[in-house]
């Protein structure tokens, strides 16, 4: 009896490279069965004022590789638990003043959490998924096996920062195909292919808002409602904003302010007020140290309280100590400031090449 594999196809050419990747194998040892899956995650209700909705066009791409590969396509409607597991919790943080990371959380509660349930609920058995994310995986045996993750050889399109919520039990079950080569090899292999998305352009939006920015979509949830934007060292009103929600801390783009550049500092949820300064960088203002309770250690909690960190996607890392404090919350401190650490905001561990895990981030008080 054939293996079954499911293959999370997106219309991308990441994905499409991944399952041609699979359909390799298929063809090689004749002992899998590739089977593809679109997660459709749009809401078309909530977004159809926004005009056509970019699903279509993806489920096109995806259907032309599938069938140029000959592997079936499937459909999953996941709008249900892409609402209730990533839009509540996003406009949930942004109404407290907070910083959501959406990505991390549509990997964890949607692509890999929500889809494995509902593969576990098919009366296929499945012996793993393939995705076409940027990253790699690998398994350790001791008194128990582990699973790891492990970073890209891209650095650059590296994606473990948007997968460092994953558990043991969806690392399990993951198989990452191009974590080993680069984006321009894969670019190269879609063309050699001839696959249907060899030029098709990356897709820059948040990965649950794919073409559709994400003002409009705060803007379509939450409005607007004009509020001051204030001076955070002398109270002077300096301009109007059209919502705190819009804002977040170390933003310097977007403000409308002259004789900056002018950094959003604090947030008063409550009067709906900015506070800005020019003064962010500052040898007082060090931004360099944050609390977590909050966190996901992937194997396990680390032996090693030096790591690198990722307050961000991309291949910027931080040196970082940490402190395991008798609350069970842990202290951050930062070799050098970073702007951008705001309540809320993921920050990603690493030991070397291996992602560790993450914890959210919270306000210093210390």
């Amino acid at each position: 009896m054939k293996q079954k594999v499911a293959v999370l196809l997106s219309g991308g050419v990441d994905s499409s490279v991944a399952l041609a990747r699979v359909c390799d194998q298929r063809d090689q040892q004749g002992d899998i069965e590739p089977i593809a899956f679109y997660l459709k995650i749009w809401l078309e209700d909530e977004l159809s004022f926004l005009g056509n909705c970019p699903w279509e066009e993806d489920l096109s791409y995806a259907r032309s590789v599938c069938e140029q590969l000959g592997v079936e396509l499937r459909v999953v409607p996941l709008q249900q638990e892409y609402h209730d597991h990533v839009v509540s919790y996003v406009l949930r943080e942004i109404k407290e003043g907070r910083t959501p990371s959406p990505d991390i959380f549509c990997n964890s509660e949607i692509k890999l959490g929500a889809f494995l349930n509902y593969l576990q609920s098919q009366p296929e058995d499945y012996t793993c998924v393939v995705t076409g994310h940027y990253a790699q995986c690998y398994q350790t045996e001791g008194e128990e096996i582990r699973y790891h993750l492990q970073q890209a050889v891209d650095p650059v399109k590296d994606q473990t920062y948007f997968l460092a919520k994953l558990t043991q039990a969806q690392l399990k079950y993951l198989r990452f195909k191009i974590g080993d080569i680069t984006k321009a090899e894969v670019r190269e292999e879609a063309q050699r292919r001839n696959l249907p998305t060899k030029d098709r352009k990356d897709s820059q939006g948040i990965c649950f808002l794919g073409k559709i920015s994400y003002p409009d979509f705060i803007k379509h949830y939450l409005g607007e409602q004009e509020g001051a934007i204030v001076e955070h060292e002398t109270g002077e009103k300096l301009g109007e904003h059209k919502g705190y929600w819009f804002h977040t801390i170390g933003q310097r783009k977007g403000l409308g302010l002259s004789g900056g550049p002018w950094y959003v500092v604090r947030k008063d949820v409550k009067a709906n007020i900015v506070y800005v300064s020019r003064h962010y960088f500052d040898p007082d203002k060090e931004r360099n140290s944050f609390v977590m309770r909050t966190m996901n250690w992937i194997p396990k909690q680390p032996e090693h309280t030096a790591l690198k960190v990722k307050l961000r996607h991309g291949p910027e890392m931080n040196d970082a100590q940490l402190a395991w404090r008798a609350d069970g919350s842990v202290r951050v401190v930062l070799a050098k400031r970073d702007q951008g650490i705001a309540p809320g905001q993921f920050a990603v561990f690493y030991h070397e090449q291996d992602c560790v895990g993450c914890g959210v981030i919270e306000v210093d008080d210390e």
